[in-house]
């Protein structure tokens, strides 16, 4: 009986180790068919405040280096809200250089039409405009930023998805670009 009992729970953590398996293989090769993995690939990550990339994306920033992207960053705001823009700039600046974003490659947008607030409605066709042309002059072809909920609720983060989605859907971007909400 305790033969049984142990063959049963070896398979099946047998079976649970093989699914695992399988699926993060089906993953994988299913990004790679995509394009999405592929070294040298032309990644912008991009948000809304200096912040963000070491509090929602560090490990998909990192995880894309090791994988030999080339990665720049365009932000859309200085991180005012508290006016300290100055000191966030710099801080994004060095976020940048630890996460392996050359500065050289690193966009932030102070303008006063994109405010460091959440109370403030971002113009979703101004930002695409502006996200568009970046995209466009630097040959990118893999475009990372926030989920649908703007990963906390910051209407400024998810005015970037939303800018980001209609581009996606209209056919706005180039041909050989693939989006990573």
């Amino acid at each position: 009986m305790e033969a049984l009992c142990l063959g049963c729970v070896l398979a099946a953590v047998l079976t649970w180790g093989f699914l695992c398996f399988w699926d993060s293989a089906e993953r994988m090769k299913t990004a790679e068919q995509a394009g999405l993995l592929k070294s040298g690939s032309r990644t912008l990550l991009v948000i809304a405040h200096p912040d963000d990339e070491a509090m929602f994306f560090a490990p998909t920033v990192l995880g894309l280096a090791r994988l030999k992207h080339r990665m720049s960053l365009l932000c859309f705001s200085a991180g005012n809200y508290y006016n300290q823009g100055e000191i966030r700039k710099k801080e994004l600046l060095q976020s940048c250089d630890v996460l392996g974003i050359p500065t050289s490659r690193v966009m932030i947008i102070d303008n006063s039409d994109f405010p460091d607030d959440p109370g403030v409605q971002w113009d979703t066709e101004r930002v695409a405009n502006i996200l568009l042309q970046h995209v466009e002059v630097n040959d990118i072809n893999l475009v990372v930023t926030f989920d649908a909920g703007g990963v906390s609720g910051h209407s400024n983060h998810i005015a970037l998805y939303t800018a980001v989605r209609a581009l996606h859907s209209e056919g706005k971007f180039p041909k050989e670009s693939h989006v990573l909400p």
